[in-house]
């Protein structure tokens, strides 16, 4: 009886290690059982499929070849560390930085949260020249007098000098020739007194557009500038023709902008790159996504 008890003790004491064992390694990330680890990303198209790229950049996922920049989740094809991509409204993905794991957001929005997309991301993209944020008017106004005047004004030696001094590579100009902030093109004259609208984003793109501003007051021209935090008005209020022009976001999605909504908006000029970053939210470094 003695021995019986004994045995019926040690199997108790295996079955308890057993269990406490197992549930040990259920609580590691790492493991084919773990939860997903979850990476937030803006939910428009272009800029989905510019964020997955970054991902596939450095290891964390693959896409399918040829996804390219009109790539989703769905053609996420190995995923080694289970990830599950979270899409959210690019303006918002600061918003719940600290519900997710990770989370990949654009560099404008990240500098109006604070962040500061050199020093606080964990990975950055390159200035790819692809996502050049761009100054953008109603199909037909391209020539007129005022929009060669703002852009000569975009494009000026002042303003690429205060992008380089202001952000210290989280924005990067794209001018190559930068003005001294005119046209000689344009008549001056006859643009003194009037009006040129903007809609903007607030970070960076309407900081950037008060050094325009400066330089077009020089000519007596008026630089409204109408700050939005969303990718839609911005490029509803160019189509309607209530402002001149829009300066908040790159080619790919204004192309994807005018083919779901058969606007008709085209670029005129090229200014700057937001490099996108992933930022850690309940992670803090990459060790989630570097172990398997």
């Amino acid at each position: 009886m003695k021995k019986n008890s004994i045995k019926l003790t040690a199997l108790a004491l295996a079955l308890v290690l057993t269990t406490a064992l197992a549930l040990t390694g259920c609580g590691s990330k790492g493991g084919d059982d773990a939860a997903p680890i979850q990476i937030a990303v803006p939910n428009d198209t272009t800029n989905e499929a510019r964020a997955l790229l970054l991902l596939e950049e450095n290891g964390i996922i693959k896409l399918a070849d040829g996804a390219g920049i009109t790539a989703t989740k769905n053609d996420i094809v190995e995923n080694p560390y289970n990830v599950e991509i979270v899409e959210t409204e690019a303006a918002q993905i600061p918003n719940i930085l600290q519900d997710v794991d990770y989370a990949v957001i654009n560099s404008n929005y990240a500098i109006n949260a604070g962040l500061n997309p050199v020093d606080d991301s964990l990975v950055i993209e390159g200035s790819s020249s692809a996502y050049a944020n761009i100054l953008a008017v109603k199909e037909g106004n391209e020539n007129s007098d005022k929009i060669k005047a703002l852009v000569a004004a975009l494009e000026s030696q002042q303003v690429v000098d205060y992008i380089n001094e202001k952000y210290d590579g989280a924005v990067v100009s794209t001018v190559d020739n930068p003005t001294d902030g005119y046209d000689a093109s344009v008549d001056y004259d006859a643009l003194s007194g009037e009006t040129i609208s903007v809609a903007a984003s607030p970070t960076p793109h309407a900081e950037i557009l008060e050094v325009a501003k400066t330089i077009l007051a020089e000519k007596n021209i008026t630089l409204d500038i109408q700050s939005y935090n969303d990718y839609v008005v911005p490029n509803t209020v160019v189509e309607d023709g209530t402002v001149d022009a829009n300066y908040f976001q790159h080619t790919p999605y204004l192309d994807d902008f005018n083919a779901e909504n058969g606007t008709h908006i085209v670029s005129v000029a090229a200014i700057h790159v937001e490099p996108m970053g992933l930022y850690g939210g309940k992670q803090t470094t990459l060790d989630a996504l570097s172990a398997k």
